[in-house]
């Protein structure tokens, strides 16, 4: 499960769910897609014992792009842990992602837009079982609308095929957690939903995105999402990744990217300074909301000072463990939209 350990003297958060994440307004995918993706229900921490004693706070990309977005956000989805409901195409990206997970455990001649077509409706009734806040999107009135949803998840899927060849590739990894502790002791965590290696060593992170591509305005969060898995996997792995490649499955667009060690290395430090900035705004209990345009998608502007909504109490200081828990231990595993 996605987890994060709060700043001192708060309850551990948790992830928010199924949609905890929107790669850009009105998108569909969760960056992580939250602690109880069905693909990653039974993915936990990596991390030895004594990795995790000296952690003193954890971020995901998701995480840490809600507090840069408003700070009030990062709060009611870390501390509070208020509930959201998923919507139809957040709910339509996790499945689109679940498809193709199953797409590569296929032999590579098998990879074909009509098994991906006929994997739809299993994984949906896979998803739906698992999660029947899902079902419920499609009971009453909604129930008619199912099959033009799944079609609309066929027409991303048929998105896909047009910038990747999956008969061509053969991943090194997919949906795969990964984690460091920094030296400083914040944990960085999140996962990947494919992860590619050349023989000669050279990774590609691969990111799938079924909302549009996004704008300027959006680009940076997405690209900041794979900042973050790229510095993981120099920190673990000693390379820094040769691609970060995005794969807008709605506008059949790929967009990569090269980092260096440079550029990484002031990310770290950036990610450093935001923690720093996370636990000052913990400290005073003042998480401050800061309006734009995805606002229009925040599920909480009933308690959103900006739309004449009072902010719940702060919640009561946890008491303190007698010893460092796993924070991925707290909660159940990981599913499967996401940073």
């Amino acid at each position: 499960m996605t987890v994060e350990t709060s700043p001192a003297g708060v309850p551990a958060p948790r992830d928010a769910g199924p949609n905890s994440d929107v790669d850009q307004p009105g998108g569909e995918d969760g960056g992580e897609r939250g602690s109880q993706h069905p693909l990653r229900r039974h993915r936990t921490s990596t991390l030895s014992a004594a990795e995790l004693a000296d952690v003193r706070g954890s971020l995901s990309p998701s995480r840490a792009a809600d507090f840069k977005t408003c700070p009030l956000l990062y709060r009611y989805r870390t501390i509070d842990r208020l509930p959201e409901v998923p919507s139809t195409d957040q709910v339509r990206g996790t499945l689109v992602h679940a498809v193709l997970e199953k797409l590569y455990e296929l032999p590579a001649a098998q990879r074909t837009p009509a098994a991906a077509a006929a994997l739809l409706q299993p994984e949906w009734q896979r998803l739906a079982e698992a999660e029947p806040a899902m079902a419920e999107l499609f009971t009453g009135d909604a129930a008619a609308d199912l099959d033009g949803w799944l079609a609309s998840a066929g027409e991303l899927l048929d998105g896909y095929f047009t910038v990747e060849d999956p008969q061509r590739l053969e991943p090194a990894e997919r949906e795969s957690l990964i984690e460091v502790v920094l030296d400083t002791g914040l944990r960085l965590r999140g996962f990947v939903d494919r992860l590619d290696v050349s023989p000669a060593g050279d990774i590609r992170v691969v990111d799938y995105k079924t909302g549009g591509s996004p704008r300027e305005a959006f680009e940076a969060r997405a690209l900041f999402q794979l900042k973050f898995y790229a510095l993981v996997l120099w920190r673990t792995r000693g390379v820094v990744p040769r691609s970060l490649r995005l794969l807008y499955l709605k506008d059949r667009e790929a967009c990569d990217y090269s980092p260096d060690a440079d550029e990484l290395a002031r990310f770290e430090r950036n990610l450093g300074a935001l923690w720093a900035a996370i636990e000052r705004a913990t400290a005073a209990r003042q998480f401050p909301p800061k309006r734009s345009r995805l606002c229009d998608w925040c599920s909480h502007q009933s308690r959103c000072p900006e739309f004449g909504g009072t902010p719940p109490p702060f919640p009561v200081p946890a008491e303190p463990e007698s010893a460092p828990v796993d924070p991925a231990a707290t909660g159940v595993g990981d599913l499967g939209a996401a940073g």
